[in-house]
Formats: structure tokens, C-alpha cells, sequence
């Protein structure tokens, strides 16, 4: 199998972006790592693209091939690919596949998703629940913040855990993406309370009773609040993908992918034995870890798909770094923070940089090739050498694990 490097990356800011649409997102993060490549048009055989739904969000179906048409990568193959809020993981994969199989010698990896510009939320939580099984669980209403609802109230009360320590994820991603110039929320939890003081609308002691109010923080699926659920975002981000043999023509810094994992869980949630439990990510991140001749102790930074952030707990315990039931725990004592002991989602996360639904995955393997190379700026992990990362699919039934290392 042929080593698979990373030799350039790319990134829209994330956010509300009204000036721009969906073929300009991911031109703009595919430019973006083409230039950071020192590579040309001439060079690619494949484009992999993630986006979960430009039909029904932006009206476009052969995006893959406009893309390759408007960069100017033709004839290079187009291939887009669809995975529910892994869409992006599982392009990486495909990409992945191509260079180790030896199809491929370069291709260009670009996840992305146009949201803001739909004039009802309600229709995107609704086009998302559609991952859900129909007749056992979207018929009678659930989707996927339900869904986290459960989850939290199950693993509150098995594990003796509390809400503020869910809240504690979400002051940190808050805070960390408020380092993260490309974020869509750059600004922390403590700044939304100072700013609700000044302009009246309340007086909270601490940062807990501002996070309980009904008013500034009103509940969305119960017990989880709208800090505790990520925004609804536009953005692009993008890689490019070669034989490692050859990396170090284009760029002196590469980063390997050495470990690449997926797995599925039950579709229908309640069939689960334990839905504290993420078997799918078991499986993937223990594929990659064996892949890479890794174990969960030797990994430097984690960037964890928190749409909800008990998801953020729940998957730090079953991707191998700590024991069941003390994820949460562990955020709250400050142990998954960037000079913590395993620092997860130094870039924000899905909570604060955002979560346009197909660019996620490769947006993670974005910020830890920032992390590995030493370019993370203010939000950087020390002698970062090795990263891992959770694209959640569905609620858990399809998730991507990839690890890279510097090179």
C-alpha cells in the first residue's frame, strides 16, 4: 500500500456567508490548497467531493463534475459523495483509497455545504432527520437533536455526570474558536453573557446561571440548550492528496494519513444495547489506531464532530481516551483543553467553528494538518505529532475515523 500524504489544505471562513454560493465555497477552498500544494491543473487524476445536500439546499446534482469543469481539472474523474454529516469523512476515504491502491497519484479532497440561505431552520433540521429511520423513528417526529436529548438524559443520569459539564464543552469550544480567525462563532460564552448584561435583558453571577436561563439560553431538545447544539453554517474546506513518495516535490512539510477506519451501528437508535455506547466509533478509530500502529496514548490533539455536545463526551470515551462515563468529567477538570492532557477541538469545534454539514470532515483533518505543522497560531498544541479525528454520520451509524502524523 502507498504511503498517502497531505500536501496542501484549504479553508473558507465558516459562518453566515450571504456574498457567496456553494460552487464558490469549494473553488475558494479548493484554490486555497491548490496554491499551498505547488500544484497545477495538470497534476490531478481525481476530485472526491462531500456535500450531504446541494439538491435540496442549493438545487445542484452534478456538482463534482462543475467543479472539476470551473477549476480547470478536466479530465481529471468526479466523484461526489454522500454520507450524512460524514460526507466529508468519507471523501477523505475515497481520496485515501485512490493514492494507496496506486489508481492515483494526486487528488484533490473538498467537502462543503450552503445552509444560511434557507429561510426556514425548520426545513434543515427536518432534511437532516432524514438520516433517522422512518418508520420506527422520523414518522413519529425525532430527529437528530431529539435524539442528543435522549442521549444526555441517559448518560446524566447512568453515569452521575452533570449538565454544567456539558457546558463546560461548550465554554471551551466557545473559547477556542474565539482563537480561530476562520471560525463562525469567534467569541466566547462569557462575551454573549457581558453583552446580554449590557443591554438589560439580565444579570446572571455566573456563567451557569446564564446558561440555565430560559430567555438566554432557552432549551432545545430537553436538557440540551442552544449552547449546547452547533450553528447552522456555510463553508467549504479542501486537501490534496499524493503519493508520499513524491510529497516532498510540492511542499516540506507533509503529513501522512496512516490510519483510516468506518464503521456501522444499528440504524433504528433504541435497537442499540447501550446508546451511551458509540460501537461504530469503536470499531473505526480501533481500524485506524491498528492501521497506524497507534494506540489512543499517542495521540497529540483530536478534532471530535460535537453537533451536540454530549457527543463530544461520549466520543472521547469510545474513541480510546478515557474509560466509559467520564468524558464529561474529564472536560469539566480541564484535562481536553489545548494545554490539557488530550486536547480535543482546539479549532472550536462544530460548536464555535461550525458545522456546514459536508465540509466538517475534511475541515478536521484541515486543522490538525495546521496543528501538526506548527500554523494553528494562538490556539496551537504543543509538539503536536499525531491527531485523530470522529466525522459522525446519521446518529452514530456511520462514522469515519482518520489519523495522520507528521511525516
Amino acid at each position: 500500500m502507498n504511503k498517502v500524504a497531505i500536501i496542501g489544505v484549504g479553508h473558507t471562513k465558516f459562518g453566515k456567508l450571504e456574498e457567496k454560493n456553494l460552487m464558490d465555497l469549494l473553488c475558494d477552498a479548493s484554490l486555497e490548497a491548490l496554491n499551498d500544494s505547488n500544484t497545477n491543473d495538470e497534476n490531478f487524476d481525481s476530485v472526491y467531493l462531500g456535500a450531504m445536500c446541494p439538491g435540496e439546499f442549493n438545487h445542484l446534482s452534478g456538482i463534482a463534475s462543475a467543479l472539476v469543469d470551473r477549476l480547470g481539472l478536466i479530465p481529471a474523474a468526479a466523484d461526489h459523495l454522500k454520507n450524512g454529516p460524514a460526507s466529508g469523512g468519507s471523501a477523505v476515504k475515497a481520496g485515501f483509497h485512490a493514492i494507496a491502491s496506486g489508481m492515483n497519484s494526486m487528488v484533490l479532497v473538498v467537502g462543503g455545504e450552503k445552509m444560511t440561505h434557507i429561510s426556514t431552520p425548520g426545513y434543515i433540521t427536518s432534511a437532516v432527520a432524514t438520516l433517522t429511520h422512518h418508520q420506527a423513528e422520523r414518522r413519529h417526529g425525532t430527529s437528530l437533536p431529539s435524539l442528543a436529548g435522549l442521549l444526555s438524559r441517559i448518560y446524566l443520569e447512568k453515569y452521575n455526570a452533570k449538565l454544567e459539564w456539558l457546558s463546560d464543552i461548550a465554554i471551551k469550544n466557545h473559547r477556542n474558536g474565539a482563537l480561530n480567525p476562520i471560525a463562525h462563532f469567534q467569541k466566547k460564552i462569557e462575551d454573549f453573557m457581558e453583552s446580554a448584561v449590557k443591554k438589560g435583558k439580565g444579570n446572571w453571577n455566573t456563567i451557569y446561571e446564564f446558561l440555565s436561563d430560559d430567555n438566554s439560553n432557552p432549551i432545545i431538545a430537553d436538557p440540551l440548550r442552544l449552547f449546547h447544539i452547533c450553528p447552522i453554517s456555510d463553508g467549504a474546506a479542501a486537501i490534496i492528496l499524493c503519493n508520499g513518495e513524491i510529497a516532498k516535490k510540492f511542499c516540506d512539510n507533509p503529513v501522512l494519513i496512516t490510519g483510516i477506519g468506518q464503521a456501522t451501528d444499528t440504524h433504528i437508535t433504541y435497537e442499540r444495547e447501550d446508546i451511551t455506547v458509540l460501537n461504530a466509533l469503536r470499531v473505526s478509530s480501533d481500524q485506524a489506531y491498528r492501521m497506524a500502529k497507534k494506540t489512543p496514548k499517542d495521540i497529540d490533539v483530536a478534532e471530535l464532530h460535537d453537533a451536540f455536545e454530549i457527543l463530544e463526551a461520549v466520543e472521547s470515551e469510545d474513541i480510546g481516551f478515557f474509560k466509559k462515563g467520564e468524558g464529561a468529567r474529564a472536560a469539566h477538570e480541564g484535562r481536553t483543553e489545548i494545554d490539557g492532557e488530550i486536547p480535543i477541538n482546539p479549532s472550536g469545534g462544530l460548536k464555535a467553528r461550525g458545522h456546514p454539514l459536508g465540509a466538517t470532515g475534511v475541515a478536521q483533518v484541515v486543522e490538525l494538518v495546521w496543528q501538526l505543522r506548527g500554523e494553528a497560531g494562538k490556539r496551537q498544541v504543543s509538539d503536536a505529532q499525531t491527531g485523530i479525528t470522529c466525522n459522525f454520520g446519521g446518529f452514530g451509524n456511520n462514522i469515519i475515523s482518520i489519523l495522520v502524523e507528521r511525516m
